[in-house]
């Protein structure tokens, strides 16, 4: 009987041994890498002789050539996220192809001659640096400058004095063509965003303009249509909270006047040309006075179309009662 329960005693340390080595100690072969001096992968279109051996499965299945047609087809904001994946991808991304052809779309007012020579005068070359630290106005998203103000309400039995917290948005989206589409609206960003383009009705409230951006100053003009024609002009400045980013714009000044009918109707597409030049106490209307807005001149912020759904924009104002941009 004893050595029954000895035998039996160590078979069930054996099992529990091989158990605990089986289920506690887990294998993890990349701990095999620490030490070893991992040779860079040449980038596609490198120069240098010497065959490189890429160990990742994806490069050995993927050709240089079709992650070269990936990339090209990529926004230069993808590009970015891209290159932080592993070392041959930021090798390849740094292709200047890339970021030459962003740069020429960005700017493509300046013109393919004003740009090349901002290029070697100011940014030694490097159209990735041109992108980086050359402000231009964002097209992939909108931006929004959100503005709230006091407004008194009606005396309920003469006890208290209620008072309401309005809250509206001013919507901005520019085009590469030098257009942009201007919008006042109450509604949130997820709701604006599905009229801002060009196919917007009238009962939409999108306003057509132009703007022209000069270093860091963006002077844009719409016109109001109606009975009695008005202008709107808009001085900005670009920002970003960083390098690149381009995510703020300073609302410097807002002012409407109002303009002739026979330039109202023959410039309607080109109000920015008819408006060079004025000062902010001009109008061409007599039954218009020109006034310059002190309110409502809160920085817009740039969200992206991909992020539209999940801004804090869309909170409620109970529950967002101020808005700091930074």
């Amino acid at each position: 009987m004893a050595s029954d329960f000895a035998s039996t005693t160590v078979a069930e340390l054996e099992a529990a041994s091989r158990l605990r080595t089986q289920f506690l100690i887990t294998q993890r072969p990349w701990l095999d890498l620490y030490g070893v001096r991992v040779r860079p992968v040449a980038a596609f279109g490198s120069t240098s002789n010497k065959p490189s051996y890429d160990p990742a499965l994806l490069h050995r299945a993927l050709p240089d050539e079709l992650l070269y047609e990936i990339f090209v087809r990529m926004t230069p904001y993808y590009l970015g996220r891209a290159s932080c994946v592993c070392r041959k991808w930021r090798y390849t991304i740094r292709n200047p192809v890339f970021w030459r052809h962003a740069c020429l779309k960005a700017w493509q007012l300046s013109g393919v001659v004003d740009n090349y020579k901002i290029l070697h005068s100011k940014y030694e070359g490097s159209w990735r640096k041109m992108w980086l630290l050359r402000p231009r106005v964002r097209t992939d998203g909108l931006y929004v400058s959100r503005n709230t103000y006091i407004r008194a309400g009606v005396a309920e039995w003469k006890v208290t004095n209620p008072v309401h917290l309005v809250c509206y948005f001013r919507y901005i989206r520019f085009f590469p063509s030098g257009r942009f589409l201007y919008k006042n609206s109450s509604q949130k960003v997820k709701e604006v965003v599905k009229c801002m383009n060009f196919r917007a009705s009238k009962t939409d409230c999108v306003y057509r303009g132009q703007y022209t951006l000069s270093d860091d100053k963006v002077e844009a003009a719409l016109l109001y249509p109606g009975m009695r024609p008005t202008v709107l002009r808009i001085r900005l400045r670009l920002r970003g909270t960083t390098a690149g980013a381009n995510n703020r714009m300073d609302l410097l000044s807002l002012v409407t006047s109002g303009v002739n009918e026979n330039d109202a109707n023959n410039h309607e597409e080109d109000m920015l040309g008819v408006v060079e030049g004025w000062q902010d106490d001009e109008t061409h209307h007599p039954d218009v006075p020109a006034i310059s807005h002190k309110r409502g001149l809160t920085p817009f912020i740039f969200v992206p179309f991909e992020e539209v759904e999940i801004s804090v924009l869309n909170l409620p104002v109970e529950k967002m009662d101020y808005f700091v941009p930074g």
